[in-house]
């Protein structure tokens, strides 16, 4: 590097950061006022990758017997009340459906080739099973240990007696054959609550229930117009990524 001299003072690692941050700022800005929204926005959500979607709700993966030992779960999971219906009527069932027809339920998009070890809680799932795997494996087990205790499939047991059979299978105390009870029970949790929450696109939050109930405004892409209101009811109806083209600003 060329010395300073004493007509050009050196420059400092000080004034360099000083100097890049303006220069960073200054192009957010330029790109800032390049992507300025007005009306209704001139792109198509996911025009790159768009989500699969369906005309139906028929089955995908799941057989009937099946679909109903979920439809059972979903809905001691997610119980109909006075906010909200319960997690069969709100399409959970479907969501995971759809989900283990797709690339999630192969782990497509995943490294899973070995080794496989138990590893611990903080290194995350190891197990070598992908979702469908998971969820044949799962219900199949669940309906076996079901009739052997109470000579019925999950979905004829009471209300009762299905809870009592989750906590078991939540805290290990249940055992199932092929399959670890906890991760079996985590794993339906996990995908009910995204089907329960999820856009409706994807199958599942019917009439976008859970958003109603939270006052979630869904998929919209511009909020100016409520910058400086705080502390307000924006009587905002939700909006779906699927009415996203139509929507006007504001609406």
């Amino acid at each position: 590097m060329r010395k300073p001299t004493s007509t050009q003072p050196g420059v400092t690692r000080r004034q360099v950061l000083t100097w890049s941050t303006g220069a960073i700022a200054a192009t957010a800005t330029g790109v800032a006022k390049a992507v300025t929204l007005t009306g209704a926005p001139g792109w198509t959500p996911f025009s790159n990758n768009p989500p699969e979607t369906f005309d139906s709700t028929a089955l995908l993966f799941f057989t009937e017997e099946e679909a109903a030992t979920i439809d059972a779960i979903v809905d001691r999971l997610i119980p109909a009340d006075e906010l909200s219906m319960g997690g069969k009527e709100a399409g959970c069932t479907v969501f995971i459906d759809r989900q283990l027809h797709g690339f999630y339920g192969t782990f497509e998009r995943l490294y899973m080739e070995g080794p496989f070890e138990k590893g611990v809680p903080e290194q995350g799932d190891q197990s070598p099973l992908v979702p469908r795997q998971r969820y044949r494996l799962g219900i199949a087990a669940l309906n076996t240990y079901c009739q052997t205790s109470h000579q019925k499939a999950f979905k004829d047991l009471t209300a009762e007696q299905q809870d009592d059979i989750l906590h078991g299978l939540e805290n290990g105390k249940i055992a199932l054959d092929g399959y670890d009870s906890a991760s079996f029970f985590a794993q339906v949790l996990t995908n009910a609550m995204e089907g329960f929450f999820a856009d409706p696109i994807y199958g599942g939050n019917k009439d976008m229930v859970s958003w109603k109930m939270l006052g979630f405004p869904g998929a919209r892409y511009d909020y100016r117009d409520y910058i400086g209101r705080h502390n307000q009811d924006l009587k905002l109806q939700p909006v779906s990524i699927a009415d996203l083209p139509t929507q006007k600003k504001g609406s």
